[in-house]
């Protein structure tokens, strides 16, 4: 079974798909770990709010799946 992030996922969401998830987002200095928006806050707004390119940070996330299923 294929996974995907997407954008309109909380970060709270995407820290339970993969153990790697949190290196990925700390890579692109977003401590989403401990930030109490986590549990409501989707992926295209933290990465707005911090200035992130959103489609950067989904291909990043969404090859750690890749890299799972070879």
């Amino acid at each position: 079974m294929s996974q995907t992030i997407t954008k309109d996922m909380t970060f709270h969401q995407i820290l339970q798909m993969h153990p790697e998830v949190a290196r990925v987002l700390g890579s692109y200095n977003m401590g989403c770990v401990g930030c109490m928006g986590a549990m409501n806050e989707r992926l295209e707004q933290g990465a707005t709010a911090h200035g992130i390119n959103i489609d950067d940070l989904l291909r990043d996330l969404n090859a750690l799946f890749e890299s799972s299923a070879s």
